[in-house]
Order: C-alpha cells, then structure tokens, then sequence
C-alpha cells in the first residue's frame, strides 16, 4: 500500500470533542468508492519520529467508542475515514478517538502525523510490542503418477524453481539423464518410487544442496553411479529398497559411503551374484571386493623387426638393447624423461645378429653379440669415446649357431653360456677372467640346444638345456670342480624349444615351450618337475613368464594365433586366461620399469616391435 504522511495543524484545546460534519456510516458498511474510482483515504496519527505500522480496523475498532466518523474525500471525490491516534492521548490529556476530533486550532497532536494508507479492508500491520506469531506453509510440490513419459532429461523443472517436493510414482520411465533436476534449489523431498528406472546418470541430482529425503525404492536399479550423493550435504534419509542390486565392483563405493554416511539408510539386499545373493549391503566390507584388474595396452611402435630384447641398468638409468636379424643391428634405447617415450641411442653393426646380451661388471658395461654368420663378438662401452668397441671374439669352432646366451654370477665368478644349435656346435660356459672371458666349460655336445635357462633350486644353481632332439636337461653347479655336472632330463617334454623358469614363494616353476602341441607349466616337487597345467600351442616359440610389481605372468607367443597372455591366480594356484595381444611371430618379451611406469617389450620376427605400458583399472571407479 501506498503510504502519504501529512502534519496535523495544531488546534485549540476544545471544551467537549467536536462532531464530524458528516454522519457517521455503520460500523461494518463498506466505504463507497468515489467518482474517480479510488478506494478511500485512511488517517492515523503516529509518532512521526518512529512511523509504527498502524494497527488493524478490527484493533482500531475494538477501541473506539462509537464508528468511525466518515468525511468527503480530496475534491470530493469518495467518502474518507479518519483514524484519530487509536487511543493516544494529547498534550492535554483528553483520549482522542472513536468520540470525536479536535478542532483545528487546538493543541492536541502535536508531534505527531497522519499516515495514509490506500485500499480497503483491514489495514495492514500489527499493534507495537505484539509478537508475530510464525506460520508454516505447506511445501510446494509436484507429483506425476502414471505418467506416459520414458525420461526425465536434463533441465526439467528450469521454470519451477521454487518446489519442495516432487513425487514420481508409477510411472513408465527407465533413464534419468544428468542435471534432471537443475534449478531446484529449495527441492527438499524427491521420492522416485515404483517405476522402471534402470541407470541414473551420476550428476542426476547435482545442485539439491537442501534436498534432505531421497527415495529410489522400487525400481529396477541394479547399481548406482560411484559418488552420485555427492554434493548432497543436508541429505538425512535414504531409501533405496526394493531393489535388484548387483554386488560387485560397480557398487563397492556405495559399501565405503554406506560406512561413513550420517543419513539414514534403509536396510538393502544384494540380488546377485550368487555368493552375495540376500546379504544385507549395510553389513558388507570394502576389503570383500577385488577391483583393481590390470591389462596391457599399446604405448609406442618401433619400425623393425627383432629376435632378442634384453634390458640392463646403467650409469644409474635403465636401458634396452634389442637384436634385429635383418639388419644385423644391435639397437641400444634409452628413455626420454621429457618426451616420456624410447629413443634409439646408439647401435652396435653386424651380420645376421640373433641376440644382443649386455653385462655390466663392476660398473663396466659389455655386450655379448651373437651372429649366424661372421661369428660372434663382446663388445665394451667407453664412456670417454661414447661408443662400443669390440675387444673379443668369440671361438668360432665351439660356437658355430648361436640361438640363446645366459648370464649369471656363482659366488664371485661372472659367467655367461651360449646354447649352440648346430649339429656340430657345443654348448658352452665363458668365465670373466678380469680382462676378458675364456672358455670354462663345453655342455651337451652335438644335441642341438635352443635354449638355456640359469635358475636356483633348493639354493643351488642350475642350468636346464632344451634342445630340439632330446628332452630337456638338468645340470647342477658342483662346489668341488666348480663346473656343471648333468642330474637328470624333464620327462615327458620332448621337443621342448625353450624353458624358463619363476617363482611364487618359495616354489620353483618352469615354462616349457612346445611349437606344435601342449606347452606346459611344471613345479619342482623336491626331486623332480611335476606337471601343473597345460596350454595349448599353436606355433609357439616363447612362453615367458614374468613378474610385474606383484603381479605374476605368462606369455605363451604364436606365429599363427593371437598371443595369449596368463595371469597367475594365487588361490587356484595356476595360470588363468587374462588378455590377447596381436603380435607377429612373438620371439622374447622383457619387463622394462622406468619412472614408476612398467612396460613390457614385445619382440616380432615379422613385423614391428611393440611396446605396451602395463596399467592398472579400478573397476569400482
């Protein structure tokens, strides 16, 4: 209302309250509009210091003696009621009122002024001093029952900012899309029950900052986006039953939230899988969910093809040495800590060169390169002249086709074996002398070996021979001679193409190869290797085991298939299919960690040498 203040003239102090000119209407009649069509004039003397809201007619009216007078309005236009003080008293004393008014010359009313409110019915306003009694309305809200919409997408409810409440119910529905429910920020209760909802996007209720009731109970929901309570802080009460809830990784975060949540939760039940079927989802642990999974993914393409890959730390950094048969190159890669990626560092030139073998004895690095043709060579780092320089040959009467070299150390003594795959070749051990190496010991003549594995068993060192004519071979080290002595041959393997060896604990495990047939996996019993497991082999000339962080592999190659990588499952005890990768003709692969990022080297007798990053994946993210 319109709010007009006018002074009252002083008047003189009359003898008796005069009479208005104008008879007075009846108490309750309404005041007559005047020609203009404006609603009348109201007057009510207030202390013009403060300017109090004036009371109410009906407190107006409960005080005054008699109605109120009514006189002509401004220029005649409607009727007009004058409010005189609601009982004030004057400077006289006398109460002014409902009795009358004073005249105009006298001096009742001094310092105060009339405020004039435009409109009819009862004034608005309260009596000074009163308390305001606090009124609670009911909330504003929307339902939709039996509704023919399929979802609710983003936005929906931009135009009723003001609701308190929704209510869904019944309701065909099966999506709720992220935002649905943007620009509700007084949104207290939402009850979304009984329909067909089968995913809520995870931002669904972003921005219901005072939603503090949240009902999701029967539906279809099988699980819940990972942190879609977030940003819910008065949130007090959650129903989500009658729901077929998954339990597994997707919904490990919702027994982590249901753990460390104020609100209360209904009681729920998982539906599925069996293990968990009816368990009550309040009651179960975060350490009952294994969800992190690792796989290997593609990080960088080297644009040749290669036999060997071999890795060594040097100079306090690690690197790989990688043999490509076509171009007879020993190619040396080093990681580049601003381009995060190999980088080909420097190369050693030969013929035909099948395995590039480094060792570093006391902080000198060599490199043992194995050729087909133009025999075979070891190689020195100088650090002054930053390149390789060739210090030996290797006898060419012993060594004639080289397929595999193994370094190892017995007590003090560095050594190094090469598997010859000639009919006429040896099989033989080279011992460093200080200067250089020197043949200490010829093995399994005329056999033909294609492989050479140095491992430990019961403490002791071993070497295990595969050769292409006969079943594998155990040689073990004897203290008193200080050569290998042969123990006994791997039944039942014959055409063995390689062998290598792991550990889990403290149990000894071998890989055998097989090109056609079944590859196998055998544990050492305590007097011989027993058969554990078998794979099938299709064209298989590498099955590598290895051993990334805490996670145990095996990588079984093909030249006609897909390589099939194994993950080792420590309560079935065995290997367990885990990933496929396209490999052309797989020869080696080789475990590479630099930078708290493992790799693992791919080699590929006909086509590019592949280098994938081992990552790690939270299903439960």
């Amino acid at each position: 209302m319109a709010a007009y203040i006018r002074p009252v003239r002083r008047a003189a102090r009359p003898s008796r309250p005069s009479v208005p000119s104008v008879p007075p209407s009846r108490p309750h009649s309404r005041p007559r509009r005047g020609a203009a069509g404006r609603a009348p004039w109201r007057r009510l003397p207030v202390d013009a210091s403060r300017l109090l809201r004036p009371p109410c007619r009906a407190q107006l009216a409960g005080r005054s003696r008699g109605p109120l007078p009514e006189t002509r309005g401004r220029g005649g236009a409607g009727p007009r009621r004058e409010l005189a003080g609601g009982g004030a008293r004057g400077a006289g004393g006398a109460r002014a009122g409902g009795r009358g008014r004073a005249s105009r010359g006298g001096r009742e009313g001094r310092g105060k002024a009339l405020i004039m409110f435009r409109g009819e019915g009862s004034l608005p306003g309260r009596e000074p001093g009163a308390r305001r009694r606090p009124r609670r309305s009911p909330p504003l809200g929307r339902s939709f029952v039996r509704s023919a919409f399929t979802k609710i997408p983003e936005g929906s409810f931009l135009l009723t900012p003001s609701l308190q409440l929704l209510l869904f119910t019944s309701n065909t529905f099966d999506v709720i899309s992220d935002d649905a429910f943007m620009g509700l920020p007084h949104l207290e209760y939402l009850f979304i029950e009984n329909n067909s909802i089968k995913s809520i996007s995870r931002n669904t209720f972003r921005g219901l900052k005072s939603l503090i009731h949240l009902s999701l109970a029967n539906n279809n929901l099988q699980s819940l986006p990972k942190d879609i309570f977030k940003g819910l802080d008065s949130l007090t009460n959650v129903d989500l039953r009658g729901n077929a809830f998954n339990c597994d990784c997707k919904l490990k975060w919702l027994v982590e939230w249901l753990g460390s949540t104020n609100a209360t939760v209904e009681d729920i039940y998982c539906e599925s899988p069996p293990e968990y079927k009816k368990r009550k989802i309040n009651s179960l642990s975060s350490k009952e969910f294994d969800c992190i999974i690792t796989e290997f993914e593609v990080f960088q393409s080297l644009p040749y093809q290669s036999l060997s890959v071999d890795t060594f730390s040097y100079m306090n950094d690690e690197h790989v040495v990688i043999a490509q048969p076509f171009t007879g190159k020993c190619i040396f890669l080093e990681w580049d800590h601003v381009e995060v990626m190999f980088r080909n560092y420097d190369n050693i030139t030969g013929t035909s060169t099948v395995v590039c073998k480094p060792i570093v004895i006391e902080s000198q690095l060599y490199v043992i390169v194995a050729q087909l043709f133009g025999g075979s060579h070891i190689y020195k780092r100088d650090i002054f002249a930053n390149k390789f320089i060739k210090i030996q040959d290797i006898e060419i009467l012993k060594i004639r086709k080289p397929n595999d070299i193994e370094t190892f150390r017995i007590a003090e003594d560095w050594y190094f074996v090469v598997a010859d795959s000639s009919k006429a070749g040896f099989t033989t051990v080279y011992k460093w002398n200080g200067n250089g190496f020197y043949s200490h010991q010829s093995l399994h003549a005329w056999y033909r070996d294609t492989d050479v594995e140095f491992l430990e068993i019961a403490g002791k060192p071993h070497l295990i021979l595969s050769s292409s004519s006969q079943r594998p071979v155990i040689y073990q080290w004897n203290k008193g001679t200080n050569e290998f002595v042969k123990r006994f041959d791997i039944q039942d393997m014959e055409d063995a193409y390689a062998v290598k060896h792991f550990k889990v604990k403290e149990d000894v495990y071998i890989c055998l190869t097989r090109f056609i047939g079944d590859s196998k996996v055998m544990k050492w019993g305590g007097s011989a290797f027993l058969d554990l497991q078998r794979m099938p082999s299709r064209g298989s000339m590498v099955f590598q085991p290895l051993q990334i962080r805490n996670y145990q592999y095996a990588i079984l190659g093909s030249d006609y298939s897909f390589t099939q990588v194994y993950y080792w499952d420590a309560e079935k005890a065995k290997f367990v299919k885990f990933q496929e990768l396209n490999i052309q003709a797989p020869r080696s692969f080789i475990h590479v960690s630099i930078d708290k990022r493992d790799f693992l080297f791919a080699s590929s007798f006909k086509g590019t040498t592949l280098i994938y990053k081992h990552v790690r994946v939270d299903l439960s993210a």
